[in-house]
């Protein structure tokens, strides 16, 4: 029996406990004070007539005041059972009658997605998803959630995930991928069901814990992610490209045109410099789609724009124009004094960073609260003495792998103010704690969910062109309606906030686009922008 149950339940006792007490009491009170018998029903009769408020009959008025006082007395009972009934039981029966129902099954719906429950990163997924106008359904367990999310208009369905009877109610039998996204545990669980209903739809997982990666394969999944060790390297490379000339990680568009984040760094040709005044575009050829301005990004930052060490910008191009560019952003003076790369917690995610970093050959010391094989310094990175120790004078970046985002977001402060000039790239498990790591003076954030679901989106969509831990979306995508009209005409940065950055037409990838330049019906325009200007270009382009 549920609580409810059992407070209607007392509550109702409570009641014929005080209404046969009222009546024993009426009754004596009739013969006693009045000189009057009163059988139990009629006594029955008066104390409900008080308790309701209906009248009181014959019996009215009384000549005593000791039955006037009973009266008196039943009259604030049956006021206080009144008010009492109203919140308790009248008012929750209403507000469930009245509350928005989630539904139970999904209709009309095929070829779609099918996720079961609904994370931060499955609300990612679910952007893409909605985006690019695939259809998805949400399987979700708590009422209360699912309720929320169907008034929030996601389609949803309430149920068990584990249950094979929800996942046929999501339409499993018509669906083309099922994404388990619970805890470990339950995601095998998931996985084991969705095989017993289906044999061949497309399986993904997610996994916590990578030593479990196996088991959740065993109960039939088809591809298995790991986000923490895709985050770490996403924050390996980010700090290999700044330590060294290469460009790092690259979105390849064409045989020969890649798009990159560079950031600028305090000491090079271009800081200080306002873009207009930096010469990138004729001295390297390569185009800037977009800036990270202290965390914040600007698609086609204005050309009074200021480049320092809080800037980072997104660049397209050839691989030779890249390179030039990335030799103008690096600090001679850093890249001779400073080598050294600090990794801040030797968790999943600093254990891959340390491998990436350990591959390309870079230095490095581990800094760890507990002491553990891998780990160089023992101690809290909040601490300045520990910092010291872990050489962060000679540091040229350090990366903050901390499974706790108020830790690394004080240690971003400590870091600013002992050394100024050091890189800080951090990892956020939150995606609401971005800005204040970016406020705290960290160079770059990779959020967890944020990587995870454009990661889980990806694999989906079948999307290779898809900057995954980045805060844009790079696309490829048809746009028939653009057809036969210029861009200048079509005008997609000023109404949409993206850039077009290049066009595949018959197979060859073509950058050199100008205002005039005319979209044919069978291009492909390859697009970059933030997520809400992708959604509005796609709904531009239908």
């Amino acid at each position: 029996m549920n609580r409810q149950r059992k407070r209607l339940l007392g509550f109702l006792v409570a009641i014929v406990l005080i209404v046969a007490t009222y009546t024993l009491l009426y009754r004596w009170g009739m013969a006693t004070f009045e000189g009057e018998q009163r059988s139990l029903i009629h006594s029955l009769e008066v104390v409900i007539e008080t308790f309701t408020t209906t009248g009181y009959g014959a019996d009215a008025p009384w000549t005593s005041p000791q039955m006037n006082a009973v009266l008196i007395a039943m009259q604030l009972t049956g006021v206080v059972i009144v008010f009492m009934t109203l919140p308790l039981f009248v008012v929750p029966w209403v507000e469930n009658a009245m509350e928005t129902t989630p539904p139970t099954v999904a209709e009309d719906v095929s070829n779609h997605v099918i996720i079961c429950e609904y994370t931060p990163r499955g609300e990612t997924l679910v952007r893409e998803l909605e985006a690019q106008d695939v259809d998805y359904v949400v399987v979700q367990p708590d009422r209360d959630r699912a309720r929320s999310l169907y008034e929030d208009g996601t389609s949803v369905v309430h149920g068990d995930p584990e249950s094979t009877d929800a996942l046929e109610r999501a339409g499993i039998e018509r669906a083309t991928t099922v994404v388990a996204d619970s805890t470990d545990e339950t995601n095998a669980s998931i996985v084991l069901s969705v095989r017993e209903c289906h044999s061949t739809v497309r399986t993904i997982s997610f996994v916590e814990d990578s030593s479990l990666a196996d088991y959740i394969r065993y109960a039939g999944a088809d591809q298995v992610f790991s986000p923490r060790h895709l985050l770490g390297r996403g924050l390996a490379n980010k700090v290999t490209s700044s330590v060294t000339a290469d460009l790092g990680e690259t979105v390849e568009i064409g045989s020969d045109f890649e798009i990159v984040e560079l950031s600028i760094q305090q000491g090079s040709e271009v800081a200080g410099e306002r873009l207009s005044g930096s010469g990138i575009r004729e001295r390297t050829g390569a185009s800037i789609i977009g800036a990270w301005l202290e965390g914040e990004f600007v698609v086609s930052p204005a050309p009074d724009t200021l480049l320092d060490e809080n800037t980072v910008l997104l660049v397209a191009g050839r691989e030779s124009q890249l390179e030039r560019l990335k030799a103008m952003t690096l600090s001679e003076e850093r890249s001779h004094a400073r080598k050294n790369v600090i990794v801040a917690g030797y968790g999943e995610v600093g254990s891959t960073v340390s491998r990436e970093l350990a591959a390309n050959d870079i230095d490095h010391v581990v800094v760890d609260i507990e002491e553990k094989e891998g780990v160089s310094v023992v101690g809290s990175v909040t601490d300045e003495e520990t910092l010291r120790t872990a050489g962060i004078d000679r540091a040229s970046a350090i990366i903050l792998a901390l499974s706790d985002d108020t830790t690394a977001t004080f240690a971003a402060l400590i870091l600013r103010e002992l050394d100024p000039h050091v890189e800080v790239v951090a990892r956020a498990n939150e995606s609401e704690s971005v800005g204040k790591m970016y406020r705290a003076g960290v160079d770059y954030v990779l959020a967890l969910e944020t990587v995870s679901g454009r990661m889980l989106a990806s694999t989906i969509l079948g999307e290779d062109v898809m900057a995954l831990d980045r805060q844009i979306e790079i696309v490829r995508t048809e746009a028939e309606s653009f057809a036969g009209r210029s861009l200048g005409d079509a005008a997609i940065r000023s109404r949409t906030g993206c850039t077009v950055i290049a066009v595949e037409r018959n197979g060859d990838v073509e950058t050199d686009l100008g205002a005039d330049y005319v979209i044919a019906a069978d291009d492909q325009l390859i697009v970059a922008g933030v997520d809400e200007d992708i959604s509005q270009f796609y709904a531009l382009a239908e």
